[in-house]
Order: C-alpha cells, then sequence, then structure tokens
C-alpha cells in the first residue's frame, strides 16, 4: 500500500497559511493485478462539528474502501474557531482538485467526495456550491471543474433550520454570522447540477436530526437529481463503519450489521452510477 500525505496549502495559492493535509491510501500496482489500472476515487471528510475531526471517521473509512476496490483519500480541514466559512469549502476543493490532477499518476477515475456528519456537511456543500462565483474565482477555474461525479453523505448536518439543525456544527462553520448560517442552509443550495448523492441516516439519531438527510433528499427529487436514501429504525449518531473497526468499545456506539450493511449498499450504488472498477 502507498499512504502519503500532502499538505495542500502548498500547492494553491487560495489556501496559504492555511494547513490543509490530505492522506492517500493507494493499492501497490503488480503485475498480478495490473487489470485494475484505473481505480474510483473518494475524498473523505471525517465529522466532528468544525470543532474537531473524528478518527473514526478517517482512515477507517479509506482503509475498507481501498479494500472495496477505490482509491481513498482523507481530507483534514480547518476547524473553529480560527476558521470558518468559506475555507472549508476551499479546502475541500482543492482536494478535488488534487486528485484529478493527478489522477494519471495515481491511477484514479471518477471521484466522489464523502462525509460524515459535520464532514457531510462540507461534502454535501461542494456537492451544492461546486460552481459559486467566488471560489471558481479564488482559484481560477471554470464551472465544473469542481463538482464531485457523486456524493455520499452519512447522518449529514444539512439544514440551520431552528429545531433541525446540529447548531454547533453550524454556529462553527457559520462563525455565528446568521446570513451566513442561512446561506449554509444546503436544502436550498441544491440545483440540477448537484451530482447524484446517496445518503443515510437513523430515525433515533438524538444529534443530527433524521430531518436534514430527508430534507436534502426532498430537494434532490424537486431538482431531479438522482440519489438513493437509507433510514435506519434503531441507532444513533456517529456510527461510521458500524462495525468493531470503528466501535470505540465504550458501548455507546456498538456494532451493528444491520447499520453497517449501508457501506456494500454505497459501493453497489456508485458501480451503478458509473464508477468502475479496472477501467
Amino acid at each position: 500500500m502507498k499512504h502519503f500525505q500532502i499538505d495542500l496549502s502548498e500547492l494553491y495559492p487560495a489556501l496559504e497559511g492555511i494547513s490543509t493535509p490530505l492522506s492517500a491510501y493507494l493499492p501497490d500496482f503488480s503485475p498480478e493485478v495490473s487489470r485494475l489500472i484505473r481505480r474510483p476515487a473518494v475524498i473523505i471528510c471525517p465529522g466532528g462539528g468544525y470543532q474537531g475531526l473524528s478518527d473514526r471517521e478517517g482512515e477507517p473509512l479509506a482503509l475498507r474502501l481501498m479494500g472495496q476496490g477505490f482509491q481513498a483519500f482523507v481530507l483534514r480541514y480547518a476547524l473553529a474557531p480560527d476558521h470558518h466559512y468559506p475555507t472549508q469549502l476551499y479546502q475541500v476543493a482543492a482536494a478535488m482538485d488534487f486528485v484529478r490532477s493527478h489522477a494519471a499518476e495515481n491511477r484514479t477515475g471518477k471521484t466522489a467526495v464523502m462525509g460524515a456528519s459535520a464532514g457531510g456537511h462540507l461534502a454535501a456543500m461542494l456537492a451544492t456550491l461546486h460552481a459559486d462565483p467566488g471560489l471558481l474565482r479564488a482559484f481560477g477555474k471554470k464551472a465544473g471543474d469542481f463538482r464531485p461525479d457523486a456524493a455520499v453523505l452519512s447522518y449529514p448536518v444539512i439544514t440551520s433550520k431552528a429545531g433541525l439543525t446540529h447548531g454547533g456544527s453550524i454556529q462553527n462553520i457559520s462563525g455565528g454570522d446568521e446570513k451566513i448560517a442561512a446561506f449554509l442552509s444546503l436544502e436550498e443550495r441544491v440545483t440540477a447540477d448537484t451530482p447524484p448523492c446517496f445518503l443515510w441516516h437513523t430515525m433515533a439519531d438524538d444529534c443530527v436530526p433524521v430531518e436534514n438527510s430527508l430534507m436534502f433528499a426532498a430537494a434532490l427529487r424537486r431538482q431531479g437529481v438522482p440519489f438513493e436514501l437509507h433510514i435506519f429504525e434503531q441507532g444513533g449518531h456517529g456510527y461510521s463503519l458500524a462495525d468493531f473497526t470503528t466501535d470505540p468499545g465504550n458501548g455507546l456506539l456498538p456494532n451493528d450489521p444491520h447499520i453497517a450493511r449501508w457501506e456494500k449498499m454505497m459501493v453497489e450504488w456508485l458501480k451503478k452510477r458509473g464508477f468502475d472498477f479496472g477501467n
């Protein structure tokens, strides 16, 4: 396995002075597996309320997905109180540009963005705001350059509406600015150019209400954007892979084989969306 980390702030002037580590998890290519000439890629954004980064939602997913045939990248984005919107959007956009601009050497194909909880908000931010004029000007890019080929959202923070949001995440990403908070209610930012999305949530989530996924799915439906949504009846928040690899051992997030099926369903969905393996 090839594992390396690069600081995107050293490559992109728009991120100058803002540490932006991107860790890559790539298989060694040998003649014995040369049929896998190119692999689809996924950029993973861990959760943590925009004030921390959950290790459970980073490397374990990258390793699992690498074993499923993906080239995996984990983004460690900037956090509050030092950084707010649009810094994190710029960082995940830079990650997308890096993966695509190095596709030949890293043998990557289609690229999805993936996130859990607040990381799901960031992934959804790129999915909905990839053509934001300020973002494009900052990087000297054109519309479409940052658009993910798909987005995978695990129990994501989506809305900033009172009573339905995760207040800490929205407070941290907006810096307390009410206008920015309203703008980052992402169910309002969905357009026909939002990429296809895979979402999953638990009905009993008492941290990020299930309405976040439901509202986003409804917005996708209105715009005619393909999506797949899975709501599990039982379970709380932050399950990650929902198996022993991401079980912290404190009894709060037990292994749940039923919920753990989301990963297989997600991979199958991506394959149906043209994320080809070995082409």
